[in-house]
């Protein structure tokens, strides 16, 4: 097991309350956007709430993307109500991307 080492750092006021703000865009707390920034790892900002929704969205068409697809292939038939559901979905998710 590693030995964790405690590092004090002084910093004035600005700079504290500039790097909180970076940490705070990032998502993360202080203390690993400071490793990651030791580690000279890439530190994207957090997606905004509306990204990741949009994301769990995307998902769930896809699957019933793919069981049409699966029941098309099954029996060669899919029903244009479906697909014209997912059209409208896509359609809507589309606009709601476009917004942001």
């Amino acid at each position: 097991m590693e030995q964790k080492v405690k590092l004090s750092l002084r910093l004035n006021q600005k700079q504290h309350e500039y790097l909180k703000k970076q940490a705070a865009i990032s998502g993360l707390k202080l203390e690993p956007y400071i490793r990651k920034l030791i580690m000279n790892k890439e530190i994207l900002p957090r997606p905004p709430d509306e990204y990741i929704k949009i994301l769990r969205e995307l998902s769930a068409i896809g699957n019933n993307v793919n069981q049409l697809a699966r029941r098309a292939n099954g029996i060669g038939v899919i029903e244009v109500l479906e697909v014209t559901k997912l059209r409208e979905e896509l359609n809507r998710l589309w606009q709601e991307v476009k917004k942001s």
